[in-house]
C-alpha cells in the first residue's frame, strides 16, 4: 500500500477507518468529533457522536438518524439533557444544533457514509459554530471558540 503515501492524511487514514471509529477536529483544533457504533436492533440512531470541547471537560452527546421520506442523515448535538419524563422544552433547552451531516470526499458531498462503510475524510455540520454560540454550551468554563462547520478526519478510534 506505499501508494497510501502519496494521499493526503484525511484520505488515507479514512482508508483505513470505518465511518463508527472515525475521529475529526476542527480547524482551530478546539473541538474533536468522535464517532462511536450502535446496534442497529436496538437503536432509533444510525450512529452516536461525542463532540468533545478541547481545554474544558465539556462533551457533548450526538445521535444521527435517518430522515423519512427523504432520506438524510440528521444529526442531534445535545448539552446535558436531563434524564427521563421530560418535555419538548426541555429537550429545545438542552439542544446545541440539529441538521443534516454530510460527509465529502473526492470532491463530492454526500451523506454520512453508514455504520461499517469507509469514513469520510472531511464532514460538514452546516451551522454548528451559531447554533453552539446561542447554545448552553456556550460560555465560560464551556465552548469560547465558535468552530467552522468542516471537521477533517485525524484518527481513528476503537
Amino acid at each position: 500500500m506505499a501508494w497510501l503515501a502519496l494521499l493526503s492524511p484525511a484520505v488515507a487514514a479514512a482508508t483505513e477507518c470505518r465511518q463508527e471509529n472515525a475521529v475529526y477536529g476542527d480547524a482551530a483544533a478546539a473541538y474533536e468529533l468522535a464517532f462511536s457504533a450502535v446496534d442497529p436492533d436496538s437503536s432509533a440512531s444510525s450512529h452516536r457522536f461525542t463532540v468533545k470541547v478541547l481545554k474544558t471537560n465539556l462533551a457533548l452527546d450526538g445521535h444521527v438518524m435517518a430522515s423519512e421520506p427523504v432520506n438524510r442523515t440528521n444529526g442531534i448535538l445535545f448539552n446535558n439533557c436531563p434524564e427521563g419524563d421530560v418535555t419538548g422544552e426541555d429537550i429545545a433547552a438542552c439542544t446545541v444544533w440539529e441538521g443534516v451531516i454530510y460527509g465529502h470526499r473526492n470532491g463530492k458531498i454526500d451523506l454520512l457514509p453508514g455504520q461499517g462503510a469507509e469514513a469520510a475524510p472531511e464532514i460538514l455540520l452546516a451551522g454548528l459554530g451559531p447554533s453552539l454560540q446561542a447554545s448552553s454550551a456556550w460560555g465560560e468554563k464551556k465552548a469560547t471558540v465558535v468552530p467552522w462547520d468542516v471537521f477533517s478526519l485525524k484518527g481513528c478510534g476503537k
